[in-house]
């Protein structure tokens, strides 16, 4: 058996933090391949680091150099070049648990001894602000979604709380499916990790979730993708994403496919239609509340069905509140869910 796992480091002048996430997956020792990919970094020696690494660990880390492409260029480089039989991306601010990391890889290739390999394998994820200490840290888990420790089907997923969500963290796809699914992430552009998490899921049909905690999830810089200031800076890269994910949705044949998996595509799009309005609201500049209208009216456009569910639903009552005073109120509600849940 080669790498059962192959796990790509999108790196842009990450210099400063790169190291620690490069070694909290060296456990995995020959079983793994890490591809430490320099997307053009210019501000530090990224690629310096990447390559001494790839000198001082031959056969486990390969460092990739390529002109600037962005998060989700950087993403498509680690899929084109992966060897393992699975592949995650784990981004370079961010670890794992070096110990559970070998728990999942042992788990994959009993998985693959045994015949029965999987298409996704799900994981919990931490969320880790910095400066919060234990205070500061929330783990996204499944349990009461997903049994453990057995194969499992969308047949078998139970109901998902509005806080709950699969995204780029929690995902170990099986590299076949990545290929089979066409996942072509836009070059560029933040917030691609939901096409990442998202466009492949009709193609997955067994998966299997291991209830542990896996990934640290570091949040809080002030540079950082998802701090509300540059989110509202970026709001533009957020509807992108936003609306090719209504494209994917609404281009997809369920016919033959577990109803589950229709329906979980249809909440998760219904929260990201809920983070794209949200902040909307909050930058609240007559652009802004076009910017709203317009993305609804493409949604509405693209299918009306599907349109109405998500519009009458109760966040999407909730983002498209009438009046001045219906705006605030839905502003207020946002800040408070992000005190409560000490997120960005």
């Amino acid at each position: 058996m080669g790498k059962i796992l192959t796990v790509a480091i999108p790196c842009y002048n990450s210099a400063e933090y790169m190291e620690k996430c490069i070694r909290s997956l060296l456990p995995g020792k020959d079983d793994i391949e890490i591809l430490v990919i320099d997307d053009g970094s210019t501000k530090d020696n990224t690629l310096e680091i990447a390559q001494r690494y790839e000198a001082q660990y031959p056969g486990i880390v390969r460092a990739i150099h390529q002109e600037n492409k962005g998060h989700g260029g950087a993403v498509n480089t680690g899929i084109e070049n992966a060897s393992g039989t699975y592949f995650r991306v784990v981004d370079s601010d961010d670890w794992v648990d070096s110990r559970v990391l070998l728990k999942v890889i042992a788990r994959l290739k009993t998985l693959e001894k045994k015949g029965t390999p999987v298409d996704m394998m799900l994981t919990n994820f931490v969320y880790d602000k910095v400066g919060a200490g234990i205070f500061g840290k929330h783990v996204m888990n499944f349990h009461h979604a997903f049994p453990a420790n057995r194969i499992i089907s969308w047949d078998d997923m139970g109901h998902m709380r509005q806080t709950q969500y699969i995204l780029m963290h929690n995902i170990t796809y099986r590299h076949d499916i990545l290929v089979k699914s066409g996942l072509r992430l836009p070059l560029h552009t933040f917030y691609v990790d939901n096409i990442y998490a998202y466009q492949p899921l009709p193609y997955c049909e067994k998966f299997y979730y291991m209830d542990l905690n896996l990934y640290h999830y570091f949040i809080g810089r002030e540079d950082q993708s998802v701090n509300e200031k540059v989110m509202l800076s970026r709001i533009d890269q957020q509807l992108r994403v936003n609306k090719l994910m209504i494209d994917i949705f609404t281009r997809q044949n369920f016919s033959g496919l577990d109803k589950n998996v229709r329906k979980y595509m249809m909440i998760y799009l219904n929260k990201i239609m809920t983070v794209s309005s949200v902040f909307l609201l909050v930058g609240g500049t007559s652009e802004d509340l076009k910017k709203k209208g317009e993305l609804w009216a493409y949604l509405k456009h693209a299918d009306y069905k599907l349109y109405y569910r998500l519009r009458m639903s109760f966040l999407g009552v909730c983002m498209n509140l009438p009046t001045q005073l219906g705006r605030k109120t839905t502003v207020r509600g946002y800040k408070i869910a992000r005190k409560l849940f000490s997120l960005n």
